[in-house]
């Protein structure tokens, strides 16, 4: 059952960052992330695959050599997350409390995300 849960989140991962490709709104290299990390712990087979995907490989390959992640897919991460983040605070959500909260969660997700090592030259 974790197995089939994990493979199922790294492909709905996959897709939402191949549709980040394509869509300057959704990031691709957290989705890609996010993907080959359910993958390691589900399929090794799928895990080989991302990795050596000429198209997605470079993203992980990037981030797991320290290398980093592009400028623009940084400025693109955060700008969905407290845009999405925004409006169902002020639109959405009516207790303070879980207000609050999502205002901490998304304070914490820009730091992780800034502090990255950015990535001088995007090869994709």
């Amino acid at each position: 059952m974790k197995k089939a849960l994990l493979i199922s989140c790294g492909s709905l991962s996959l897709g939402l960052g191949i549709i980040g490709i394509i869509l300057p709104l959704l990031p691709t290299t957290p989705f890609l992330l996010l993907s080959a990390a359910c993958y390691a712990k589900s399929s090794e087979r799928l895990y080989n695959w991302l990795l050596e995907n000429k198209y997605f490989g470079s993203y992980i390959k990037n981030y797991r050599a320290g290398k980093g992640i592009p400028l623009k897919v940084k400025i693109t991460a955060v700008s969905v997350l407290w845009l999405s983040l925004s409006f169902t605070i002020f639109f959405v959500i009516p207790l303070v409390a879980v207000k609050l909260m999502l205002a901490v969660i998304g304070s914490y997700f820009t730091w992780f995300i800034l502090k990255q090592k950015t990535l001088k030259k995007h090869a994709f």
